[in-house]
C-alpha cells in the first residue's frame, strides 16, 4: 500500500477525482449530484437481456431510459437535451452471444454528437471488428467494457459460451480503433469471491486503455447473487495496490458499484490508501479522509471514464 501510494504521487501528483454524474441520486454532507439530471443511461433493448446474468437479472436496466430502434434514441435524445441533459451512456441486455447491439445506433449516436452536442459514452458487449469501426466512425468519447478473467465466471455467472480470450479481442479490436476504453473489473464477480480479477488486470495491461475501473460486487436483492459475501476494504487492499502497480502510467478509479452501507468507507479508504486516482460517490468522510492524506480533491460531475480528458 505505502509503495502503490509512493508511485501514485510520483505520476499524478496530489489530486484525487470524486465523481457524482446524475446516474442516480447521491447525497452526503460531503457531495451530492446537480439538482438537474446532466448525464442519463439509456439501454437499446428497454428491459430484455437474453443472458439473465446471476449478478443482475437485466435489474439494472429497470431504471434506465428505453428504446429499441435508431429514431427512438434520436427523438428521446432531444427530450433530453431541452431538459439540460448533456450526455448519455448508451448501454443494453446481450443477445445470447453476448453482444449488447450497439452498431445499428451507430448513426443516431453520431447525430446526439453532431446535432444536440452530447459526450456519448457507450457500454460494449463482445464487440467485434465491424461493431468498433462503426463506433469510432460515431465519433463516441469512451467505451466501457467488464474484462471477465475467469472461463468458470464467464459460464456460471454470465451463462455465456465464450472465453477469457473473447474478452481480449473485445478490448483489442476497440483500441486498435483508437477508441478510449475504461475496462472495467468487476471484484468478487464470482459469487462474492476473487477468482479473475488478477488475469484481468493482467490482461489489461496490455493494451493503450485511457483508464482502469475498478468495481465491487453489490449483491441486488432478487437475482441468484442475493446473499453472496459482501467484499470489505480489508479484503480489496491487495488488488487495489496490485491495480496501482500493474498501471503506473494509466490513471485507475473506482467506480460507480459497490457495496453501500457499512462496508462502502471501508472500500472507498482503502482504494484511497493504495492510491487510486478517484472514486465515484465516495462514501461520507472519504473528501474529508483525502485531505488528512494530503490529497487534493477534485469534483466532476462526469462519469469517472471521462476523467483521462483531464490529464
Amino acid at each position: 500500500m505505502t509503495e502503490a501510494m509512493s508511485l501514485r504521487r510520483g505520476r499524478f501528483g496530489n489530486d484525487v477525482y470524486f465523481f457524482t454524474p446524475s446516474l442516480k441520486h447521491y447525497e452526503t454532507d460531503e457531495l451530492a449530484t446537480p439538482s438537474a439530471a446532466h448525464f442519463v443511461p439509456i439501454s437499446v433493448t428497454g428491459a430484455d437481456c437474453s443472458l439473465m446474468c446471476d449478478h443482475c437479472n437485466a435489474k439494472i436496466l429497470e431504471s434506465m431510459d428505453h428504446v429499441k430502434r435508431p429514431e427512438e434514441l434520436i427523438e428521446i435524445g432531444r427530450r433530453l437535451s431541452e431538459r439540460g441533459v448533456r450526455g448519455v451512456l448508451i448501454t443494453g441486455g446481450s443477445d445470447p452471444m453476448g453482444v449488447v447491439p450497439l452498431r445499428p445506433f451507430a448513426d443516431a449516436m453520431q447525430e446526439l454528437k453532431e446535432d444536440l452536442g452530447f459526450t456519448v459514452i457507450v457500454h460494449t458487449g463482445l464487440i467485434d471488428e465491424d461493431d468498433a469501426k462503426a463506433l469510432a466512425g460515431a465519433g463516441i468519447d469512451a467505451a466501457m467494457l467488464d474484462i471477465i478473467g475467469s472461463n468458470e465466471t464467464i459460464k456460471d455467472v454470465y451463462h455465456l459460451d465464450a472465453r477469457v480470450e473473447d474478452f481480449e479481442a473485445a478490448l483489442e479490436h476497440l483500441t486498435s480503433h483508437n477508441i478510449a476504453v475504461a475496462p472495467h473489473v468487476v471484484i468478487g464477480i464470482h459469487y462474492g469471491t476473487i477468482l479473475g480479477e488478477w488475469r484481468a488486470l493482467d490482461l489489461i495491461s496490455r493494451y493503450p486503455v485511457a483508464s482502469v475501473v475498478l468495481v465491487v460486487l453489490s449483491p441486488i436483492p432478487g437475482t441468484p447473487m442475493d446473499g453472496a459475501p459482501i467484499l470489505g476494504g480489508d479484503d480489496l487492499k491487495d488488488l487495489f495496490a496490485g491495480a496501482r502497480m500493474r498501471f503506473p502510467e494509466t490513471l485507475v478509479l473506482l467506480g460507480c458499484a459497490r457495496p453501500e452501507g457499512k462496508e462502502k468507507f471501508g472500500i472507498d479508504a482503502a482504494a484511497l490508501e493504495a492510491g487510486i486516482n478517484g472514486i465515484a460517490f465516495p462514501a461520507e468522510g472519504i473528501v474529508s479522509l483525502a485531505r488528512d492524506l494530503d490529497l487534493k480533491p477534485i469534483f466532476s460531475d462526469d462519469c469517472c471514464a471521462l476523467v483521462f480528458r483531464e490529464l
